[in-house]
């Protein structure tokens, strides 16, 4: 397994284990009491994830290197980090989605999913991929992660806003699973949510929304 994945797995095991076992986990390479203040009060999703969003586009994962022909399917120790603290934070959403408020939610969902955009608009400017640049290569599974955010932008957006938004996030990041995930909004969308979808995807929107 690749050094991401790696760093992938042992922070989702870091994130679910209780904290009186991280200690046989990463005593030996981590000062666990330095990190982990049993008394101090969890930051709130959204304030991470929007700390997150702040310091990658300030440039705190950016880390290059010389590209050659042994190397250029390689990624910087900044990309593996950006990417294995995008799928925690992205997973925390996923799981908050059935016990939270859908309004701050959804705007935690955007905000990571604006820094995909950032990364397929050619930014070099927040991480690195050495081949092949493209928000592909954090590698989300939108299987998992369109449920949970069609479910909070159905209950925060209007009907004309989540057609917009559910074919705009399909096209831009899954077009090649448009029918399954067009299925899943349906699912959880409201009557007049669902024909908006239908209108939006037939092309016949009303002008005063175009």
């Amino acid at each position: 397994m690749s050094r991401g994945d790696l760093l992938i797995i042992a922070e989702r095991a870091a994130e679910l284990m209780p904290r009186a076992k991280l200690e046989t986990l990463l005593g030996d390479y981590v000062p666990v009491n330095a990190i982990t203040k049993p008394t101090a009060q969890k930051t709130p999703l959204l304030a991470e994830v929007q700390a997150f969003y702040r310091e990658s586009l300030d440039g705190r994962y950016f880390q290059s290197f010389d590209v050659n022909a042994t190397n250029c399917t390689g990624r910087s120790m900044g990309t593996d980090a950006f990417i294995a603290e995008f799928h925690r934070l992205l997973g925390k959403c996923v799981r908050a989605a059935g016990t939270r408020s859908h309004k701050g939610l959804l705007v935690a969902f955007d905000l990571l999913l604006r820094l995909l955009e950032h990364i397929d608009e050619a930014h070099d400017d927040l991480v690195f991929f050495a081949d092949e640049p493209g928000a592909w290569q954090v590698g989300i599974v939108w299987r998992t992660v369109f449920p949970a955010y069609f479910r909070c932008l159905a209950e925060t957006a209007s009907s004309e806003e989540f057609a917009r938004t559910v074919d705009q996030r399909i096209k831009s990041f899954a077009e090649h699973d448009r029918p399954q995930h067009i299925a899943t909004a349906c699912k959880v969308a409201s009557t007049l949510q669902r024909e908006a979808l239908r209108l939006q995807l037939s092309g016949d929107v009303p002008t005063s929304h175009r």
